[in-house]
């Protein structure tokens, strides 16, 4: 991924056009990604711990941590799916064809009683199959992700990681197909292992193959029609190149369900005092602020119209987007997704902070 269209920095620039009066830095004003701060002096009220140079001692990281993303995911998985049995709608891959009456001898469990207590017989409801689905995912292992603004958080790229193996174990669960996209096609995976595990595997060695340079959205020219695609990231790349993507997606046609990934500090910017940024990809300039704490309240009004901007693109275009804090329980995130993959009605925020 390349500099970022939006970042603290550059609403630094907005300010500075807006209120000439503000006592704010005159310094460096490079667009960076991820807010990555460290204490430059004394007169540094607060700032998160960790800076670029250590994010590359975490690029191997992700493999030893899988086992137990897996298993939470395969566990988030059965909740969801053990919630699906007792509600009165067709199953994944299903479509409602008729009624017809109950021959003698059809098993009870064939008869669906809310239509037989309107009449005098016995109704079963049939059902006209479907072929699976396809859904690929796509997860952002761009350096900005490999961050996190306390060490009670998970990073963001570990969360992109939980929500797409959970969402993969229901979708395997319901019969659907599962593959995951690279940057060179569709990856080869393992043959052993159950279609969890591969998809992990997978996960990992596309990891340990990514560059500092790894690009945040998925090749769309790799995607075949019709296919669902799952797409994890913190979107902090240029808004033109997300645009271009969503656009082409939907000419092929292709459907994006986006998950929106943000630490809570990239959401409120709660630091104090003087505070020095470090963005974690190539060819990004720290940037040092005096007063950060002056910057709070323009700068979550932006970080929300900007969401909402998000949001209402991905619309335009026939997807759709969910945001999630890593502070928050990844449940609410999966229901919401589910909904939305599965083409109910449901809120396209619900389960995320504003």
């Amino acid at each position: 991924m390349a500099q970022s269209a939006f970042s603290p920095a550059a609403l630094l620039r907005l300010f500075r056009t807006r209120s000439a009066g503000q006592n704010l830095s005159s310094g460096e004003t490079t667009p960076f990604t991820a807010p990555t701060g460290r204490q430059p002096d004394t007169r540094t009220a607060a700032a998160p711990s960790g800076a670029a140079s250590g994010v590359a001692n975490q690029a191997s990281s992700l493999a030893a941590r899988l086992p137990d993303l897996v298993i939470r995911a395969d566990h988030i998985a059965a909740t969801l799916y053990a919630g699906q049995h007792g509600q009165r709608r067709a199953g994944w891959g299903d479509t409602f064809w008729q009624y017809r009456q109950a021959q003698p001898g059809e098993p009870t469990t064939h008869i669906d009683w809310r239509q037989s207590a309107r009449s005098t017989h016995a109704y079963v409801r049939e059902t006209e199959a479907e072929s699976a689905q396809t859904i690929l995912l796509w997860c952002d292992l761009s350096p900005s992700m490999q961050w996190r603004s306390a060490s009670s958080l998970p990073e963001k790229r570990d969360r992109a990681v939980l929500l797409q193996l959970a969402m993969a174990a229901l979708l395997l669960r319901n019969g659907e197909r599962v593959k995951l996209l690279t940057p060179s096609g569709m990856a080869p995976l393992p043959a052993s292992g159950t279609p969890l595990e591969r998809l992990a595997l997978g996960l990992a060695h596309m990891e340990r193959t990514s560059t500092p340079s790894a690009s945040a959205l998925p090749p769309v020219s790799l995607v075949p029609r019709h296919a669902h695609v799952l797409i994890a990231s913190d979107f902090l790349c240029p808004d033109e190149a997300l645009l271009s993507c969503l656009r082409h997606l939907a000419g092929l046609p292709a459907r994006a369900h986006l998950i929106q990934i943000a630490d809570p500090a990239e959401l409120t910017l709660p630091y104090q005092g003087r505070v020095e940024f470090e963005g974690l990809e190539q060819q990004e300039a720290p940037v040092d602020l005096p007063h950060v704490q002056t910057l709070r309240q323009d700068y979550e009004s932006l970080v929300t119209a900007r969401n909402a901007a998000l949001t209402a693109q991905a619309a335009t275009y026939g997807h759709d987007l969910v945001l999630h804090c890593t502070q928050d329980a990844p449940l609410p995130t999966l229901l919401t997704l589910h909904g939305l993959i599965s083409g109910r009605s449901g809120s396209h925020r619900e389960g995320a902070r504003p």
